[in-house]
């Protein structure tokens, strides 16, 4: 490995390498997977000058730590954190200059859950049908990241951006989800129909990238027959025996066998990516575009 190369140093709870993901294989039983927060990655690949399909480090509340081999240009954003190099403070939402050998520190979530690396080249792993994404469901590319794991890094594109802070959307303190209803919501009792998009839920602290959970009202079949699996798109709102509906996220299966009452709307997920446990989230409906 050349001196293009980057050392975990600490990993955090959940630190992976995403992309923009894979979709089109459904058919294959692969998930979409790619990074929670789409427009935090895309955002700190343009501050560093990346290409949009660059690989960057997803962490998950914690942070992590990591110590580039080479001088690279690095920027953090997503959930809100201190950042730090050498020890010495350093920004966030901007574009960083960090010298071989030092250490890069992503701070704990101030806010929201998902903080974004990425580093100038891009992470630079072996992709699997096209992406170089951790898919955590079905365990396509690279696992997530442990203390010691180095990591190959691509050259560098172009210049980095020239901005102090580029704004980005704060973490939600109310989590508002627009649904569109069906295919199954014939599954569903009318008073439960009602209570899905007029109840409130929170965001359970079971979620992950497989799915959001909720807490909340249960929502009642109406029927008692089984449901064959079918597939399943990114924002389903799948409802299981306990009532409690799920958002399939970017590591969702491929197919399911229980119905789903409605599909989120893709500008809204990574609004969910960033909701803590306990947000309040509201389902609103709205019409099929």
């Amino acid at each position: 490995m050349t001196d293009r190369a980057l050392a975990v140093v600490r990993a955090g709870m959940l630190t992976t390498v995403q992309d923009r993901g894979r979709p089109g294989h459904a058919h294959l039983g692969v998930p979409r997977s790619g990074a929670l927060d789409a427009p935090a990655a895309a955002l700190v690949n343009r501050l560093v000058g990346n290409p949009p399909a660059a690989a960057v480090l997803e962490t998950t509340l914690n942070g992590c730590a990591v110590r580039p081999r080479s001088t690279v240009i690095v920027a953090v954003a997503g959930a809100p954190c201190r950042v730090a190099v050498d020890g010495r403070p350093a920004a966030w939402g901007a574009p960083v200059r960090v010298s071989a050998g030092a250490v890069v520190d992503v701070g704990p979530a101030l806010s929201g859950v998902r903080s974004y690396l990425a580093v100038s080249g891009g992470v630079d792993v072996e992709p699997v049908l096209g992406s170089r994404s951790t898919d955590l469901l079905s365990g396509l590319g690279p696992p997530p990241l442990t203390d010691g794991t180095v990591l190959a890094l691509g050259h560098a594109h172009g210049p980095h951006a020239r901005v102090d802070v580029a704004p980005q959307p704060g973490p939600p303190a109310e989590l508002v989800l627009r649904v569109t209803t069906g295919p199954r919501d014939d599954w569903f009792t009318p008073e439960a129909l009602r209570a899905f998009t007029s109840r409130a839920y929170r965001v359970s602290a079971a979620s992950n990238r497989i799915g959001l959970r909720t807490e909340g009202p249960a929502l009642q079949w109406a029927r008692t027959a089984e449901l064959p699996s079918e597939g399943m798109v990114l924002g389903a709102v799948q409802v299981p025996p306990n009532g409690r509906p799920v958002v399939f996220l970017a590591d969702h299966p491929t197919t399911g066998g229980y119905p789903v009452i409605g599909v989120v709307r893709t500008a809204d997920l990574a609004a969910a990516a960033q909701a803590p446990p306990g947000t309040p989230v509201r389902f609103v409906a709205v019409r099929r575009r």
